[in-house]
């Protein structure tokens, strides 16, 4: 395989396989994703717009095939293939699509595509295959010698799989495959398990028995490898049984083997690791369960889900733009404002459209522009109020140990990562309500908006108001009460994504600077909050004994007393009640 800088763009409509294959390529030398389409009308802007700057800005274009579901969607694909390269012949294309129909490929092969790896090839397999593609070879399953000829039929899932230099017999492969086809199902259960156990405020019960699922798993899958790989098999990988690491035919899965194979020692490795269980847990459901509004509340969930996205694609670009520049970590906090204040820019601008305009009765205005006037007052609101930003770049970039909740967590430790991952959820969401906020602003109650964005139980302009001033009042609550009372407190609040939708928790950490800058109000809320701290004590001791005393004075000494005076006059009722009764039987005698 040539060492020649690879660049590449990808185009496939499944944005989370779009992020999740560039976040899986970061870590790869010598390979570079200079963009990601999900449409083929923007993928022929881009090339159109590189082949009139500079035509060396991509030597390869990877692809699906259609959406792989319906035949006129594939149909489309071809045709789409077909003017790629009626365009642009010296281009070399890739198809990495899920269809496996063998006329589809063929057709694709004989106008001029040059190489077809199936999704869920694993990651080192498929760089080979760009490689391959890029230095002008083909690669149409060429490391199982199953080229496609109209005359051969497409191999089958076993050729597709590496191949040894030592032929299988038909036994073992047999066992191989039911090895693979095993693990698949382990690992896929053992990353959701895993996932559960990272949730915030999770039960103690429901974490004891979840801990018990994963140590069965992970029990299994060392058994599965120990009874289904042969010694051929050991010797030919040059690994421990125990610690083979299994192949799986999901790109999501593959990734993570190839973290946990070794060490995470690369910031790049690091950093998918990360991102690509963020990306999982995007697919989790969005909606608030806090009683926090948030801004991106009034977004359809689709649309929360595809901004989230691109704001974590965006900051993928800015922390490779940072390595290129070679900061330094004492830089960071100097650049805060900078950084941040960008990745919401280019948030803004990626998401609406550069160039998108929206008709205000005879004005015709451009989105992105009228809302990046509102700058100032995101920032100040939103993004400079972003907890653990700088922790969480210095992690990232540097690699630095995390320091949270008054403990150091190792940089390849699971609590890192899960720490880190909360940073980072609640980075994407507080990024996300700054897109918003000026959308809010100035164009709250326009049609197209609301058409294309808003949740229907949220389109009336009733809703909307009753959302803006549910927005001002957490402002206000957050500037004056909520804040300072953090701060005080020592802790952050992030909002995290967990399975049931966006929930909320917090952390310790120092706050001694901030709460030497309270002035106003919120030094006000801080003084209170000290003193009730500190006269609570003695206010409580001293109702709970005057309450004693009153509940004494009350039972034994009103209460007795009225008792005595309820007893003398209840014997006293009697003793009349007698007497009279004897001057009657009196009475009668004289008669």
């Amino acid at each position: 395989m040539s060492d020649r800088h690879l660049k590449l763009l990808l185009f496939d409509q499944d944005p989370i396989f779009r992020l999740g294959l560039r976040v899986a390529l970061e870590a790869i030398p010598n390979l570079e994703v200079t963009g990601v389409v999900e449409t083929d009308t923007t993928a022929l802007q881009i090339l159109a717009e590189i082949a009139q700057e500079d035509p060396k800005q991509v030597n390869l274009l990877v692809l699906e095939f259609g959406n792989g579901r319906s035949t006129t969607s594939q149909q489309l694909g071809l045709q789409f293939c077909r003017q790629l390269k009626a365009l642009y012949p010296n281009l070399p294309i890739l198809l990495l699509s899920s269809v496996q129909e063998q006329g589809l490929l063929l057709a694709a092969k004989s106008i001029g595509v040059n190489g077809y790896c199936a999704k869920g090839t694993p990651l080192p397999e498929l760089v080979a295959a760009m490689q391959e593609v890029a230095d002008g070879g083909d690669y149409w399953f060429r490391d199982t010698e199953a080229n496609v000829t109209p005359n051969s039929s497409l191999p089958s899932t076993d050729a597709i799989n590496r191949v040894s230099p030592y032929p299988l017999l038909p036994f073992s492969r047999l066992r191989n495959n039911l090895r693979l086809s095993g693990i698949t199902y382990i690992e896929a259960t053992l990353a959701a398990v895993t996932a559960q156990l990272q949730v915030p405020g999770l039960p103690v019960l429901d974490r004891a028995i979840l801990a018990g699922r994963r140590r069965e798993l992970l029990a299994a899958r060392w058994l599965l490898n120990r009874l289904l790989v042969s010694s051929q098999e050991r010797q030919e990988k040059h690994i421990a049984v125990a610690d083979e690491p299994p192949l799986t035919p999901l790109l999501s899965s593959a990734i993570e083997q190839r973290q946990t194979v070794s060490p995470l020692l690369s910031p790049g490795t690091l950093q998918s690791a990360l991102f690509t269980s963020c990306v999982t847990k995007l697919q989790f459901s969005l909606r608030n369960v806090t009683d926090v509004p948030l801004e991106i509340d009034i977004f359809r969930e689709d649309k929360k889900r595809e901004l989230l996205y691109l704001i974590l694609q965006k900051l993928t670009e800015q922390l490779d733009e940072l390595r290129a520049s070679q900061i330094q970590l004492n830089q960071l906090n100097e650049v805060k404002s900078t950084l941040i204040g960008n990745l919401w820019q280019a948030a803004i601008t990626d998401f609406f459209g550069k160039f998108s305009r929206i008709k205000l009765g005879n004005n015709n205005i451009e989105i992105v522009n009228l809302l990046l006037q509102n700058a100032e007052i995101v920032q100040r609101d939103i993004l400079n109020k972003i907890p653990l930003f700088c922790e969480l770049y210095s992690y990232l970039l540097f690699q630095t140990e995390l320091n949270i909740d008054n403990t150091f967590y190792p940089v390849v430790s699971a609590e890192a990562k899960s720490q880190t991952l909360m940073i980072l959820e609640n980075l994407l969401i507080q990024v996300a309500n700054g897109v918003v906020q000026p959308l809010l602003n100035y164009l709250a109650d326009v049609e197209e908006i609301k058409q294309n964005f808003y949740s229907q139980q949220l389109i009336s302009t009733r809703e909307i108001e009753r959302f803006r001033n549910n927005l001002s009042w957490k402002y206000r609550l957050s500037n004056y009460i909520n804040e300072p009372k953090a701060v005080f407190e020592s802790r952050y609040e992030l909002f995290v994504i967990a399975p049931r939708g966006i929930a909320s928790t917090s952390v310790y950490a120092p706050r001694n600077q901030e709460l030497g800058k309270l002035s106003n109000i919120p030094l006000v809320v801080t003084l209170l909050l000290e003193f009730s701290d500190a006269i609570a004590p003695r206010l409580k001791s001293l109702l709970s004994f005057l309450g004693s005393g009153i509940v004494f004075i009350l039972t034994q000494i009103i209460g007795r007393g009225l008792g005595l005076i309820g007893r003398g006059i209840l014997q006293g009722i009697g003793s009349v009640s007698l007497l009279e009764k004897n001057l009657r039987r009196n009475s009668d005698r004289t008669k």
